[in-house]
């Protein structure tokens, strides 16, 4: 097949453009890990381009728990939850996942993606409409393709034009569905929830948060964005991922008991895929040991976060005024942003950026983001490395 014909074919030729400048930043391959540092190519790398925020992947409880559940049931369940896949522990995670997270019920599937691909086109007929913010997560994205209605959208965390949207389209649907990152993956800003729900009360809207970036970070232990804002009883539908803070892979969607039920019965990622492997729904189960214990976890990621999002100020980044563990460091410039990324990995810091059309054009940025287990020597080697990036590509200190 001459894939010269196919519709994605011109990031190909960007890619190879890349590599033949030896500015490729992607699918770099990491040897070993000790969580904090990673080894490519034969040399030591400081993560921040992780989302493992709590730093939970090497943490001795949760390694253990993941063997000793291989050893139970093996490494795989071969088969969906509607078969032969439905483990006790898959039943005992989902009880315990909704009283950490607040809600009646909660319904766990293989990965996030599946989860919101599943969920979002459950809940919405050939009668019933999605509202998106403009910069909801791609697994959103895909997932409104997959429903029967159609998706409406607003300017990002605008709250005027959120409301002219339901305005002209809440009488016109059985069920309007307000659909939003609670924390935005590539700045790190947090939706504005308290005015989403107050303009869904006032027009008899429905709420679904993909929390993916909040769950095990924000709130009270990490129970998510609709907790940190104290609107958990608001929310209808609230989903989470296991491949961040909970050191794993696969997701979590938490609801009243009959709409938890009703995806269920109707998610089609759900009843179709293979159910999540033992070891990882025990290492999640495990992750929440961690983080209801007395370990002083989420006060050493905010103690770090404070300590870079002070550092990058001094420094004269512009950060998006995050105030998540997700900090991102604003380079405007594409091919900038990929020469600052091999810049970084000469240092020995492994950071990701973000280009287009991932944030908007002439809108490139690196994006950081910290864990818990972080280490202060570790951190002042970023700042001090990003000082000298800021000096020889002249990185700029404002936004524009």
């Amino acid at each position: 097949m001459d894939i010269k014909t196919l519709r994605g074919y011109r990031t190909i030729q960007k890619a190879n453009l890349l590599r033949a400048n030896n500015l490729y930043p992607f699918f770099r391959s990491i040897e070993n890990s000790e969580g904090t540092v990673v080894n490519v190519d034969g040399r030591e790398q400081i993560m921040i381009g992780s989302n493992n925020y709590l730093g939970l992947t090497h943490h001795p409880h949760v390694v253990e728990a993941a063997k000793k559940a291989i050893d139970v049931f093996g490494t795989g369940c071969t088969g969906s939850r509607f078969l032969n896949g439905n483990l006790n522990i898959h039943e005992e995670l989902e009880e315990k996942l909704a009283k950490y997270l607040g809600h009646e019920a909660a319904l766990v599937f293989s990965t996030g993606m599946q989860t919101n691909l599943g969920s979002v086109s459950a809940v919405c007929g050939p009668k019933d409409c999605l509202i998106f913010d403009s910069e909801n997560h791609a697994s959103i994205i895909d997932a409104s393709r997959l429903a029967l209605g159609p998706t409406f959208k607003y300017k990002h965390n605008n709250m005027e034009s959120l409301e002219e949207v339901l305005e002209e389209n809440i009488s016109r649907f059985k069920n309007v569905w307000i659909v939003a990152d609670g924390v935005f993956s590539m700045t790190g800003e947090l939706l504005k929830m308290p005015e989403v729900i107050a303009l869904a009360k006032k027009y008899g809207a429905h709420v679904y948060i993909d929390d993916a970036h909040g769950i095990g970070v924000m709130g009270d232990r990490g129970r998510g964005t609709m907790n940190h804002f104290n609107c958990t009883d608001d929310v209808q539908l609230n989903m989470g991922t296991f491949s961040k803070s909970f050191a794993s892979i696969g997701g979590v969607l938490s609801g009243s008991a009959d709409l938890i039920d009703y995806v269920k019965h109707n998610a089609r990622s759900f009843m179709f895929s293979a159910s999540m492997a033992p070891s990882a729904v025990a290492t999640v189960s495990a992750c929440l040991d961690v983080i209801m214990s007395d370990e002083p976890i989420h006060e050493n990621l905010w103690e770090n976060v404070g300590f870079m999002r002070e550092g990058f100020r001094d420094i004269g980044f512009y950060t998006y005024n995050s105030s998540t563990p997700i900090i991102p460091i604003f380079i405007g410039d594409e091919m900038k942003s990929l020469q600052v990324t091999n810049f970084l990995m000469e240092n020995g810091i492994f950071a990701t950026p973000v280009l287009p059309p991932a944030v908007p054009k002439g809108e490139a940025l690196i994006r950081t983001s910290y864990m818990a287990t972080h280490k202060k020597e570790e951190l002042t080697k970023v700042l001090e490395v990003f000082a000298d990036a800021k000096k020889k590509f002249d990185i700029p200190a404002t936004f524009h």
